[in-house]
């Protein structure tokens, strides 16, 4: 199960190209630009956006009036790595569209968190209801022990970007090898909607949130 976790939440990664300045550093943001404006222009996030609009969670970070939040964003080296170490397609994958969402609601925090709030933190809840354990290690910011920051306070007008080079996997997400077709897949499936209810109520609920404060 953790396998496939992590082939869905790569999965964009063979619908678009990887672009050819995947390495280069990610942009110093813009605070009049939304997240979502700042990761499509950033060849780097290519992936990451294509597979928030495979989950249909392009909406949250789309508009300057939204609540703000912190996006822990893999690079499309993260993702790419991650596909090509498990094999597998995207066709495979997309179709577990609320496993998707679980994986990505799991890079996201409530809340503008910059390098400085961070590095002060031992854990962060998630969107997805989890919780990223984060520690400093010989100056750079490690989370859940294996995912390095790698470029930080990529500023938006709606929130923060830190860059990071690998998945994001919720630690909820059962041990074990893709399921078959059947119970085996409908356990799965409904464990993740669990987990995707969590994370769009609290997207929903911030924005409203917002809308009555404005």
């Amino acid at each position: 199960m953790k396998k496939l976790v992590l082939l869905v939440a790569a999965a964009a990664a063979s619908v678009l190209p990887i672009a050819a300045s995947a390495s280069a550093a990610p942009s110093a943001g813009d605070p009049t630009k939304t997240i979502a404006e700042i990761a499509s222009a950033d060849p780097q996030f290519s992936t990451l956006v294509a597979a928030l609009g495979a989950a249909d969670l392009v909406g949250p970070f789309d508009s300057c009036t939204d609540a703000k939040t912190t996006v822990f964003a893999p690079t499309n080296d993260a993702f790419a790595a991650a596909l090509t170490a498990l094999g597998m397609t995207a066709e495979q994958l997309l179709a577990q569209k609320q496993l998707l969402t679980s994986v990505l609601t799991y890079h996201v925090v409530a809340g503008e968190v910059n390098a400085a709030a961070v590095v002060g933190l031992s854990e962060a809840t998630t969107l997805n209801g989890a919780k990223i354990k984060i520690k400093v290690v010989d100056g750079s910011v490690i989370l859940n022990d294996t995912v390095k920051v790698i470029a930080t306070d990529i500023q938006a007008c709606n929130g923060i970007i830190h860059a990071i080079d690998a998945v994001l996997l919720p630690p909820s997400a059962p041990a074990g090898q893709m399921p078959a077709t059947g119970a085996a897949s409908e356990g799965v499936a409904l464990g993740a909607a669990a987990l995707l209810v969590g994370g769009m109520g609290a997207l929903a609920l911030s924005r409203r949130r917002r809308t009555v404060v404005a």
